[in-house]
């Protein structure tokens, strides 16, 4: 029975791919936090409308793309084959920033609804 062990496993990939998904995290982070600020500050439903714009799907865009290979590199560091990691991480991968950003938007027309307290979780306990 023939095993498939990488005689040079991706480390580099790995590391760099994790810190590259931080770095594009926290910009995702400090440019959605911006938005919101100026939207609490001006109701203006335009400030909403930039969430369609580039300066915040590029970081999200880095941080999908970060993880995916950040997952498939860790598959091949535990010895599954190139192509195997990337299967299954891109599909996952996409699966779960589409579910992330479409909860993020649906939260985001609740908070331009109702402000921040349409959010406040507090209010439901019994």
């Amino acid at each position: 029975m023939n095993y498939y062990f990488p005689a040079d496993p991706p480390y580099f990939l790995f590391a760099a791919s994790l810190i590259a998904g931080l770095a594009c995290g926290h910009s995702f982070e400090v440019t959605l936090r911006n938005l919101v600020n100026v939207w609490a500050t001006a109701k203006s439903t335009r400030t909403m409308l930039e969430l369609k714009s580039a300066s915040i799907k590029v970081p999200y865009l880095g941080m999908t793309i970060s993880i995916a290979v950040f997952m498939s590199t860790g598959l091949e560091i535990f010895g599954l084959p190139t192509t195997f990691g990337y299967a299954v991480a891109i599909p996952v991968t996409i699966a779960i920033a589409g579910l992330i950003w479409r909860q993020l938007g649906q939260m985001l027309i609740e908070l331009e609804r109702g402000g921040s307290s349409a959010l406040d979780l507090d209010s439901f306990e019994g």
